[in-house]
């Protein structure tokens, strides 16, 4: 039996090779990137953050709400490059005092409140069509794949980064967007965990562990356990002209904590008892 023929690697002419991507490295990008604040994920995206001009798929648990850990740094560079973020569907109202601390400005923070699919699907490729410098989250947990197929074609034609948040569950089901992760929590002081599930370039066999939290947690959170600040340089990207800033609903609501938090409830139970008794 004759074995099959090596294939041979090619030296292609420059301007070929820059366009040409092979599966064993790390994909570049054409469009401009968003860097994610998180050192560690970056060195794993290709381009070195979030893609413009592409959809994100961010799989999470439900009410896990650790998206904004994730995003934030990010979203905080959209709104110093003059653009606005904004919100289609989600689960709560955001915490605004918190979002100020990570860096985040109100005022360029817009948010749809869409209950069904048909109007957040119609509202978020409206977004994508108005070719304005924005973050686009939406949260679409019931979104089919050719649904998915239909917002990456116009994310193809928006200037910013797009993320689309839907269960864990959709892991198992195909999807359009060039990149996918699955977002979790470790165990406590329960750092963030990005698994890679689908990128421009080889697999990633483990997960990230990112160890970001809010700053206002400090006090609360062991020594050893270092807080990122929000980054405050500019990211390097050309955007178009901003969308015209609007008055975001000012509703706050406190997120509810999806995993228990024995070590950060003692501490606070240890301090408020000292505190009765002085």
């Amino acid at each position: 039996m004759s074995r099959a023929p090596a294939f041979a690697r090619i030296d292609l002419p420059e301007p070929l090779a820059q366009a040409v991507w092979r599966g064993d490295a790390l994909g570049g990008t054409a469009h401009p990137v968003i860097p994610s604040g998180h050192a560690l994920l970056d060195a794993e995206l290709p381009g070195g953050g979030w893609p413009c001009r592409n959809l994100t798929d961010i799989l999470t648990t439900q009410n896990l709400q650790a998206e904004w850990r994730l995003l934030a740094p990010a979203l905080a560079q959209v709104m110093r490059l003059g653009g606005s973020v904004l919100l289609i569907g989600a689960p709560a109202a955001p915490y605004l005092p918190g979002l100020v601390g990570e860096g985040l400005n109100p005022r360029q923070l817009l948010r749809i409140d869409a209950s069904s699919l048909a109007e957040r699907l119609w509202a978020t490729e409206q977004a994508l069509k108005a070719s304005c410098f924005t973050a686009v989250l939406s949260w679409l947990p019931h979104a089919q794949a050719g649904q998915i197929r239909r917002l990456q074609a116009c994310a193809a034609r928006h200037p910013g980064p797009v993320f689309v948040l839907r269960p864990a569950e959709s892991r198992l089901e195909s999807s359009a967007a060039p990149l996918r992760v699955v977002l979790g929590l470790g165990p406590s002081p329960h750092p963030l965990q990005v698994e890679i599930l689908k990128r421009r370039g080889p697999v990633l066999d483990h997960a990230l562990q990112l160890a970001r939290w809010p700053a206002a947690l400090a006090p609360l959170l062991p020594q050893s356990q270092p807080v990122q600040p929000a980054i405050r340089q500019p990211a390097p990207v050309s955007v178009p002209a901003a969308m015209p800033s609007r008055q975001p609903s000012s509703r706050p609501s406190h997120l509810p904590l999806a995993e228990p938090h024995a070590a950060l409830d003692g501490l606070a139970a240890r301090l408020a008892a000292i505190a009765a008794s002085s």
